[in-house]
């Protein structure tokens, strides 16, 4: 392609999706190095693409610049100084369609993610469930560079390129020489969340055994049960509220290993090329959103016909009296944990 090929890339939210993003656009840039991207997202995601080559970040502010179709029109103005070549469409939501329709008119060439809802809808059917692994959504990502007519292909492995650590966070590591275990145990829905009881199990049993532990994710609920168990368990440590995102990947980075739900945890290790133990409920990695360069086999999941029956774990399970991620025991985790770190 031409140097002078600049694509506007969309995807907003949601905070997995828009990491698993920048795992392709690293890839994307490497095999495509006179091509320019124009990234429209929140602007809370700019470290996500940090350090990508030919990037710009452009910030979409949906509660205020961006507010409503005035707003949009608004922002697709700003992005038309950027004179580019094509449009990649990665959310294929009300707000990119309506940014995308600004410039069909000006013929400029605009592709669109294909979801395979009917394929994932299929996948969650309490009935006649059509169980098989679909098109993995880094790869649907993939699809709309190759339909603007550039060729990526995505090595599905994970570099580990540890960055510097922060300076606050140099307490967390200084004279220490325990591997180092991130734990991201909340999500957006809580049906994805692993009983915090047992999650508590899984941090005691860890503790003992000498890891260190570092705490990510969440509000300030999250925050205080967090603090709790920093408080009671031996080198651990509660992030949240006291990093960044910038300064969360740094220290991410540097990790031996995330343990994390089926949520933004998993795919911020993945950017960093971390190894991730990841503990699925409804969800299931068949319907795609497995972190970027993860392997199945470090999933731990119960089997169960009704599994899955939800995309985006905001359906309960329906797996019976219990629901199917409270089947899985905390030395289950804790023993696959053992294993990636000392096998």
């Amino acid at each position: 392609m031409s140097s002078t090929q600049k694509i506007i890339v969309l995807r907003f939210s949601a905070m997995g999706d828009v990491a698993m993003v920048a795992s392709v656009l690293r890839e994307f840039t490497e095999q495509n190095q006179s091509a320019e991207i124009i990234m429209v997202s929140r602007p809370a995601f700019k470290p996500f693409f940090d350090g990508i080559p030919n990037l710009i970040f452009h910030a979409i502010q949906p509660k205020t610049n961006h507010k409503g179709i005035d707003g949009l029109y608004k922002l697709s103005q700003e992005l038309r100084s950027y004179k580019p070549t094509a449009i990649a469409d990665l959310h294929d939501n009300l707000r990119s369609r309506a940014i995308s329709t600004f410039f069909r008119l000006t013929g400029l060439k605009i592709k669109r993610i294909d979801k395979g809802r009917a394929e994932k809808k299929a996948l969650t059917l309490e009935h006649n469930k059509i169980f098989k692994p679909l098109r993995q959504t880094v790869e649907r990502y993939a699809d709309v560079f190759r339909a603007l007519g550039f060729n990526i292909k995505l090595s599905h492995q994970i570099t580990k390129s540890p960055l510097p650590i922060p300076a606050k966070a140099e307490n967390l590591y200084t004279g220490k020489t325990s591997k180092k275990i991130g734990i991201s145990p909340f999500a957006q829905h809580i049906y994805k969340v692993y009983a915090l009881e047992k999650m508590e199990v899984v941090i005691a049993s860890l503790s003992n055994l000498g890891y260190d532990l570092f705490i990510f994710g969440g509000g300030k609920s999250e925050q205080t049960v967090a603090e709790k168990w920093a408080e009671t368990y031996a080198n651990t440590y509660n992030l949240i509220g006291n990093y960044n995102l910038k300064e969360e990947l740094a220290i991410i980075s540097n990790l031996d290993l995330m343990l994390s739900m089926d949520s933004s945890g998993m795919h911020m290790a993945s950017l960093m090329g971390v190894t991730v133990v990841s503990v699925w409920g409804p969800t299931h990695p068949y319907a795609g959103f497995l972190g970027y360069g993860q392997s199945e086999s470090d999933c731990i999941q119960i089997d169960h016909p009704s599994r899955p029956n939800s995309i985006y774990g905001n359906k309960p399970c329906m797996c019976g009296v219990e629901n199917c991620i409270d089947l899985i025991q905390p030395e289950t985790i804790v023993n696959k944990i053992k294993e990636k770190l000392n096998g």
